[in-house]
């Protein structure tokens, strides 16, 4: 069995691993979101709303122009991708939410 070997002799390369995206089946977050339930974690600092604390928004956070960072049913940091016409954001753990789905206008 041959191996690829790097600069360095003797070191053989390692092949890198394909991984498939994973697939969340969860649609917990977009139906709490659509539903109006109250969050448990602040979407935009991942600070448990419990504690009382007023969080401080920038400008255009408050404007709603900011997609939300955090998973506010469990805090956790979201994967957030924003487009042209919108943002998605993917929860590890609560699915997928769309900017789609909170915009009244469509």
């Amino acid at each position: 069995m041959s191996e690829v070997t790097t600069a360095r002799e003797g070191v053989p390369k390692k092949k890198p691993v394909r991984r498939r995206p994973r697939k969340i089946a969860s649609t917990d977050l977009a139906d709490a979101i659509i539903a109006g339930d109250a969050p448990l974690y602040d979407p935009f600092t991942g600070t448990e709303l419990s504690t009382g604390e007023t969080p401080h928004y920038s400008p255009s956070m408050r404007a709603g122009l900011e997609a939300p960072r955090f998973c506010q049913l469990c805090g956790r940091r979201m994967v957030v991708q924003v487009r042209p016409d919108g943002w998605t954001a993917v929860c590890s753990r609560h699915g997928e939410l769309d900017s789609v789905l909170l915009d009244p206008h469509r």
